[in-house]
């Protein structure tokens, strides 16, 4: 598995990065200009938005500057929220997320004359971690997992949760508001209640892993892949949806049984920047015909192959 770059995750909160060129994988599918045999494409693609998408895009970034070194891609991780924002003001190319576009982004983008298409990359499962120290919590039913993180305006000790539990402060770490992983969990756990107050939020990932992984009486959350990645620093929590405790994998993540915290990931494509940059429409194929792999490599789980077929013809019809 690829290693995630946790200082670039943490310089990029300042603002985008451009994802230094890697050395490319043989497997990777060679990029669309490079296939008909054409020049090296010159040039610049921005994208930005979900911290956990990044580590999709930065891999597959590194591969494609590795086949086209004068075209510079840039990652950002600013969240699906923050990404968004920078479409909305035409700023990006490309917009990672990690939940749909919200009707009310999709209006501005509308008023914006911003045409965009939808590209599914990948599936998520949202990982319920502990510390790595905790021996008193294997699993979670959907409703334990809600009476944690939301708000009653009391500070929230084990035992509230199971009597049986110790009476110890727990310690929340979350994603930020502009996450799209803080929204899909809002949505699906807490139904739009407040989550507690004293939680501790950030945009990076990373921080997150550190912080369950620094205290004992700590629970968080995020992608999968940044579970996979820390498996040896974390402990991962099993969630029961009603047909008993099950625990996120590459298999019950696929198959949707890891309910209802598996999800797909995306990213959004301005349709002007394929229709009038010839690096971007490259880059954006590269992107489909390399996300199941790299989405493997870095601890997702691939889509069907018609799905990126599907995507693949959305993008001809915008070359047309």
């Amino acid at each position: 598995m690829r290693r995630f770059k946790g200082v670039a995750m943490t310089v990029v909160l300042g603002g985008v990065i451009a994802v230094a060129a890697g050395c490319g994988s043989d497997d990777a599918k060679t990029s669309g200009s490079e296939a008909k045999g054409s020049s090296q494409l010159q040039g610049e693609v921005i994208t930005d938005g979900s911290s956990t998408v990044f580590p999709i895009m930065e891999a597959v970034a590194e591969e494609y500057m590795s086949a086209q070194p004068d075209v510079k891609v840039s990652v950002g991780s600013s969240g699906t929220g923050g990404g968004f924002k920078k479409f909305i003001a035409g700023e990006t190319d490309l917009s990672n997320a990690s939940r749909p576009v919200k009707e009310e982004e999709s209006a501005m983008l509308d008023d914006k004359g911003i045409k965009y298409t939808e590209l599914k990359l990948a599936f998520d499962g949202i990982s319920i971690v502990v510390n790595k120290d905790n021996d008193f919590i294997d699993s979670l039913t959907v409703e334990e997992l809600q009476k944690l993180w939301v708000d009653n305006g009391k500070v929230k000790m084990w035992s509230d949760i199971r009597p049986d539990w110790p009476k110890e402060e727990i310690k929340f770490y979350s994603p930020g508001t502009d996450s799209g992983t803080y929204d899909y969990f809002n949505e699906v756990i807490l139904e739009e209640k407040p989550m507690v107050e004293n939680a501790t939020l950030s945009e990076d990932d990373n921080v997150l892993v550190q912080g369950v992984e620094g205290d004992k009486n700590a629970i968080g959350f995020f992608g999968f892949a940044y579970y996979a990645e820390n498996k040896d620093k974390l402990k991962i929590i099993s969630i029961d949806n009603g047909k008993g405790a099950v625990e996120p994998t590459h298999e019950t993540i696929k198959s949707g049984e890891y309910a209802p915290l598996s999800r797909p990931l995306y990213t959004y494509v301005a349709n002007k920047s394929v229709a009038e940059k010839e690096q971007v429409a490259d880059y954006t194929q590269f992107v489909i015909e390399n996300a199941g792999e790299l989405s493997e490599e870095v601890g997702y789980i691939s889509l069907p192959e018609e799905e990126y077929q599907k995507d693949l013809d959305k993008l001809k019809e915008l070359k047309k």
